[in-house]
């Protein structure tokens, strides 16, 4: 058995003490583990209206987690922290009660509790409830940190999100407001007519996107399985099927490495609208995050980490190969083979394989060169054919396709096309795919023939778009990671 550390060792003391006073209550006949109880108000209304419950002497019920306690005697302040925020108790024999005091005076950190009491002024100038009756409702066995760890220890943060939450308010916070993203995100599709729905989880073929899938078993049906990496090709066939204006918000599963901006789930939502094309999904996500930026943070000129990010302004729409040509100075337009193209890059410090065509060589000198440096919302567009298996060839320019990504502060923030709907061609492009996969390429598209079928039966001119939603809310709450968005990012277990 591991020896203990002086920490674990105070640790258990502690805990000790506190099961002590647990099993104190037991004997004087409260349940240190209650049931309901009724508030009145929130911690933050008795602030907001402390003036006038002050005057009234109306008595206020609130309830929380105790956060601060000072005084053991006769009378002691406390701090109760709910949801809305603080606010201060005064706990006083001669007004509170023998029994009510005691409870107090025996109360540790951390322990929820209930107070029933009238507001009044202290000498400080700071509104305080009065307790006229103290109830424990849960008794915090283990104690919270002194300091909290995610001062110095960020995984701790992440491993304990539940400690997290009660010890830091900006993280509380954070997770308050992504909730009002997705609710406004909601919000300004369904104003649009767009349906939501939702679509298997499991599926029988990991399309829609180029990435490396989990890979499931159903014992039933005896048959392997793939948690989705996108929601595409289900949308899409509801595109087929007469549904003309569809969105699904929900979670997607990708089996890659995790960093400050990939965690093995997270959510996506797709857009797609018939009669529609990529100019159209610009004009949609451009109007989307300027509408949720105003509603959840009252403008669209916002702060990411050192720069200063204006939604407002009309977004820079360029295309791929006229941003590769600024920042790397390589035209790729007057390149006609892909061994030039593969020269071109090499000689600009740009790593690529021998056998790569010259749009995946495009692509990689734009991920080296340009991305980064896109700090305003700038739409990419026209992508090469080579990595857009699922977009519509642009009209005349057929080595390119009606795609862009949506870049802001150095990152991909959305990803669009004008949906490709010749079936022929997807065919032949799948069957590309699949011919990059059979060289080893994994996160090539795999062939889906049932999605072939619904083309053929005709899917109509169609926009589609893509939103990561944890790196939309990482830009509006000014969030460095994607962990710091996740209630529960995933880890690698601890020896």
């Amino acid at each position: 058995m591991a020896k203990q550390t002086q920490e674990e060792k105070r640790e258990n003391e502690l805990i000790k003490v506190r099961m002590d006073k647990m099993d104190a209550l037991r004997e004087k006949g409260v349940n240190p583990f209650g049931q309901r109880f009724e508030r009145t108000h929130h911690a933050q209304d008795v602030l907001d209206n402390a003036e006038a419950l002050l005057a009234s002497g109306e008595e206020v019920v609130v309830a929380g987690r105790l956060m601060a306690k000072r005084g053991q005697g006769k009378a002691g302040f406390a701090n109760v922290q709910d949801l809305s925020g603080r606010v201060q108790i005064y706990s006083r024999l001669d007004v509170a009660g023998e029994d009510s005091h005691g409870f107090f005076k025996k109360a540790d950190i951390g322990d929820i509790v209930g107070i029933r009491g009238v507001v009044f002024l202290t000498e400080k100038g700071e509104y305080t409830i009065s307790v006229r009756e103290f109830t424990p409702l849960t008794k915090s066995l283990r104690p919270l940190p002194e300091k909290y760890h995610g001062l110095t220890d960020v995984e701790m943060r992440y491993r304990q999100r539940y400690v997290d939450l009660i010890m830091n308010q900006e993280v509380q916070n954070t997770f308050i407001m992504r909730s009002k993203i997705v609710r406004y995100v909601r919000e300004f599709l369904d104003n649009k007519d767009f349906l939501e729905v939702e679509t298997p989880v499991l599926h029988g073929i990991a399309g829609g996107a180029n990435a490396r899938p989990f890979i499931s078993y159903h014992n039933a049906l005896d048959m392997q399985l793939y948690m989705r990496i996108a929601l595409e090709l289900h949308l899409k066939r509801l595109i087929v099927g007469g549904m003309e204006k569809v969105y699904e918000l929900g979670r997607v599963f990708r089996n890659e490495g995790i960093d400050t901006r990939h965690n093995p789930e997270f959510t996506l939502m797709e857009v797609y609208q018939a009669y529609a094309d990529y100019n159209d999904m610009m004009d949609l996500t451009e109007d989307l995050f300027k509408y949720v930026a105003d509603k959840v943070l009252g403008t669209t000129k916002i702060t990411y980490g050192e720069h200063e990010v204006d939604l407002g302004t009309k977004w820079l729409r360029i295309s791929m190969n006229d941003v590769v040509k600024q920042y790397s100075g390589i035209d790729f337009s007057t390149i006609e083979t892909d061994e030039e193209a593969r020269a071109a890059a090499r000689a600009a410090g740009v790593h690529v394989e021998d056998d790569m065509p010259k749009g995946k060589v495009l692509a990689e000198v734009f991920d080296a060169k340009v991305e980064e440096n896109l700090i305003q919302p700038t739409f990419v567009t026209d992508y090469p054919i080579e990595i857009s298996p699922l977009s519509r060839r642009k009209d005349g320019h057929p080595e390119l396709t009606d795609r862009f990504e949506l870049f802001i502060v150095g990152r991909e923030h959305a990803n669009a096309f004008s949906e490709l709907n010749d079936p022929i061609d997807q065919r032949e492009r799948f069957e590309k795919q699949m011919e990059a996969k059979a060289k080893g390429d994994d996160e090539a598209h795999p062939m889906d023939e049932d999605f072939l079928t619904a083309l053929e039966y005709g899917l109509p001119p169609t926009g589609g778009l893509g939103i990561g939603i944890d790196r939309m809310v990482m830009l509006l709450t000014n969030s460095a990671s994607i962990r710091d968005v996740l209630l529960f990012p995933a880890m690698k277990p601890r020896d």
